[in-house]
């Protein structure tokens, strides 16, 4: 009978464990190539959360691989980016570039020009939070990322 008993509480557990009203999904997910038009190299992107009526942002996860990198560009609001794995580097206009890495947040005010990469031999992921519009302003050409690559290399 006690076995019996405890049976019947396993499988009423379960059966509760199974069923679910809660929206879940993943950052963790790779999420989908993105096309090539603001970057050079390969990127990811995961649609984590996307602002409507009731959140005002977006939380994008964004897989840059190994030597990629997006354009110079700015957001009309703040935007923040959370390092979740891996090694980048980070720039805004008329500041030296710095190294981007896991545990790692930035604050990008409004309208301040910037880009953000993977470094030249590891991928870096982060999530990015923002809301507003982008404005992708010029090319971060290849020569130009190469010499921050060789600036940061021993950091």
């Amino acid at each position: 009978m006690k076995k019996l008993h405890l049976l019947l509480i396993a499988f009423s557990l379960t059966s509760y464990a199974q069923t679910t009203d809660y929206e879940i999904t993943s950052y963790l997910v790779e999420g989908f190539k993105a096309p090539n038009t603001n970057y050079q190299g390969e990127a990811w992107l995961n649609s984590v959360i996307r602002a409507d009526g009731s959140i005002p942002y977006n939380i994008t996860k964004a897989t840059f691989k190994a030597n990629s990198t997006l354009n110079w560009h700015k957001h009309t609001d703040r935007q923040v980016l959370i390092v979740v794995d891996g090694v980048g580097y980070y720039q805004e206009k008329g500041k030296q570039p710095v190294t981007m890495r896991l545990g790692d947040i930035f604050k990008c005010a409004a309208n301040t020009e910037h880009w953000h990469s993977s470094s030249k031999d590891e991928d870096v992921t982060y999530l990015a939070i923002y809301q507003g519009e982008t404005q992708w302003t010029e090319v971060l050409s290849q020569e130009a990322y190469d010499q921050v690559a060789d600036l940061l290399k021993d950091n």
